[in-house]
């Protein structure tokens, strides 16, 4: 988990997108370790030589991109030693000779003067941006610490040499301090996430450049590198250990070349259904009719903004402005919650229960959905029966279906009522705010809510207010791994891999309008359901790229509707909060025929036609 933290002015800030922590136990060898190394550190960075040459070809239009290129290329050089290992200044008489977890990287001797003479020449002759003095601050961090390679060398890498390895090459440079103080100045973790810019991108790089300096907390001027066999006892010199002990179970597992065993099965060539399952229309096929009775959410309590996330950008991110996010996404701001995903669903579920009028002991079964759940024994359901003070119930399970949570959820309570006749309590939340890591395309998106619906028995003779409900799972590899938590690959952060979320969103959105339109109106006044749909209410994933999809499979964008730019996507969570939202508003002013769809990871997807009257709305 990776939770966000908040700063001395209670704003949101993400430590992980400013101090690299990767974690360890999900690599099991040193290619495993550099494919992240490259995507997070290398695929963004600029080399020292391009960065020259596109000063010199007048690339750079302001010092601001001059300033984030040169952050990348100082995450990138010290990638190893900033993910790895902690430098400690040790005297010679005191460092370790035969110890395994203590290391002397082979250091490089580097010019850098020229590259410096040129970086502050063509620094000064750029336009400032909008606050010269800052940008003038970080930049000298920054060319510091990019100075401060000409003593302390370059060429540490993921597996240094031990002690003894290094004493048995004399050629080894090793940073000798020639005057160290131990309280050299640095900034502490409350300097660097309780800063605060008025310019959101300044405030990013100024945290960069901190972080940066704090990887060399020696003066610079009074460092040099000498060879090894010329080390007296009581020189200072620069040693390496594990940053903790994974990192060090790790560079054991490496340095042996053990590979632990994995399974990759592979799938097998897939193939349409034999037969496809027709929706289910509740009228001709259920004897109980489902009533929905009471609508509850419990949205999370803090608003993390696009300028959060632009002030939050981490060294890995491609610069995005707010009205980028906004652009792309249609989002902006998403919602977070300092409470644990249980509580947040509890406090839905108990509003839904007192709005229905409901006693405990009238409940028949308790369902909840979720994808970010860390709970497995007892399930959530099973607590939050408990909590509530239900003693006994015909089942309470969890089920993931992620953003198809609702069309899922409903369509079991719809089961369940059948079979015992007893309200049905279900529940959707989500929290995603600790699973996302230094992912921008999740970090963009996902939000933290909870909603709760209870799901009675229609008084008898009276119509349903579920009317119709469909579910799907499953299709190509490429979709079903479309949206991945946890993934070693990501450092163990929910992944999105855009292109196919989309083809699976298009290929659902597609077939779900087909099965409405082959459907009849149940009024018999339009020429069929999906003609007679008052109101769409789709998964709030993505605005900008659901939009697109509806329309292109024929549901034009006035018939749906978004709540996305307030609290953001909140998978299961997302239909039934944007219901309440819609109740809310006044566009849920009347009884009205919902079309409610969803689609996401696994492949899943699925959709309910029901009546929702604003009376439900807690």
């Amino acid at each position: 988990m990776k939770p966000f933290v908040l700063d001395r002015y209670g704003r949101i800030v993400f430590p992980f997108n400013f101090q690299p922590e990767l974690d360890f136990s999900v690599f099991d060898t040193l290619e495993d370790f550099e494919t992240v190394v490259r995507r997070d550190f290398e695929d963004k960075a600029r080399s020292e030589a391009e960065i020259v040459a596109d000063l010199d070809a007048g690339a750079y239009r302001e010092r601001y991109a001059l300033l984030r290129d040169l952050v990348g290329h100082l995450f990138w050089s010290d990638r190893y030693a900033m993910t790895m290992y902690e430098r400690r200044p040790t005297r010679w008489r005191d460092v370790p000779r035969q110890r395994a977890d203590v290391f002397l990287p082979r250091l490089v001797d580097v010019d850098v003067a020229s590259t410096v003479d040129a970086l502050h020449a063509r620094y000064r002759r750029l336009p400032p941006g909008r606050d010269e003095r800052t940008e003038d601050v970080v930049f000298g961090i920054l060319l510091e610490v990019f100075r401060g390679r000409q003593t302390a060398g370059v060429g540490i890498e993921a597996l240094n040499p031990t002690v003894a390895e290094a004493v048995g090459r004399p050629d080894t440079l090793v940073c000798r301090l020639l005057d160290y103080a131990p309280d050299y100045p640095g900034y502490s973790d409350d300097d660097i996430l309780g800063y605060a810019h008025r310019v959101p991108e300044l405030e990013a790089l100024m945290r960069h450049a901190m972080v940066l300096h704090d990887q060399f907390r020696w003066d610079r001027e009074r460092a040099a590198l000498v060879s090894i066999k010329g080390l007296a006892d009581d020189d200072v010199v620069i040693v390496l250990h594990p940053r903790n002990a994974a990192v060090a179970r790790f560079i054991r597992r490496a340095r042996a070349g053990r590979r632990r065993p994995r399974s990759a099965p592979r799938p097998w060539v897939p193939r349409s259904p034999a037969a496809v399952c027709a929706p289910i229309d509740v009228r001709s096929r259920l004897t109980v009719m489902p009533r929905l009775e009471a609508l509850a959410v419990c949205k999370g309590e803090r608003a993390c903004t696009n300028d959060d996330l632009v002030r939050n950008a981490a060294y890995c991110w491609s610069p995005m402005t707010a009205e980028d996010i906004r652009a792309k996404t249609g989002i902006v701001q998403r919602l977070y919650t300092e409470l644990d995903l249980e509580e947040l669903a509890l406090r839905a579920a108990h509003a839904a229960l007192v709005k229905s009028g409901r006693g405990p002991e009238e409940i028949g079964a308790v369902v909840f959905c979720s994808c970010t759940s860390t709970r497995a024994c007892p399930s959530v359901a099973a607590w939050i029966s408990g909590q509530l003070g239900i003693l006994q119930t015909h089942a309470s399970y969890d089920l993931i279906a992620a953003c198809a949570g609702l069309p899922y959820g409903l369509s079991e309570a719809a089961r369940l009522l059948q079979e015992n006749g007893r309200p049905v309590l279900l529940v959707c939340a989500e929290k995603f705010s600790d699973k996302i890591g230094t992912v921008r395309a999740s970090r963009m998106i996902f939000g933290d809510s909870a909603g709760a619906l209870v799901v009675g028995a229609a008084a008898a003779g009276s119509p349903p207010d579920l009317e119709v409900f469909q579910t799907y799972a499953s299709g190509p590899m490429s979709e079903v791994e479309s949206i991945i938590w946890p993934n070693p690959a990501f450092d163990n952060s929910i992944t999105v891999y855009g292109p196919q979320v989309r083809a699976l969103v298009s290929r659902y959105l597609t077939q779900m309008v087909g099965e409405l339109a082959a459907l009849p109106d149940p009024d018999g006044r339009a020429r069929s359901l999906l003609e007679a749909i008052d109101l769409v209410v789709p998964h709030q994933a993505n605005k900008t790229m659901v939009t697109d999809l509806a329309r292109e499979a024929g549901l034009p964008s006035e018939r749906l509707y978004f709540n996305i730019e307030r609290v953001g996507n909140t998978s299961a969570a997302s239909i039934p909060v944007a219901l309440y939202d819609a109740v809310r508003e006044g566009v849920i002013d009347r009884p009205l025929r919902v079309f409610a769809p969803g689609f996401g990871a696994g492949a899943v997807g699925g959709y309910v036609v029901m009546r929702v009257t604003p009376a439900i709305a807690a």
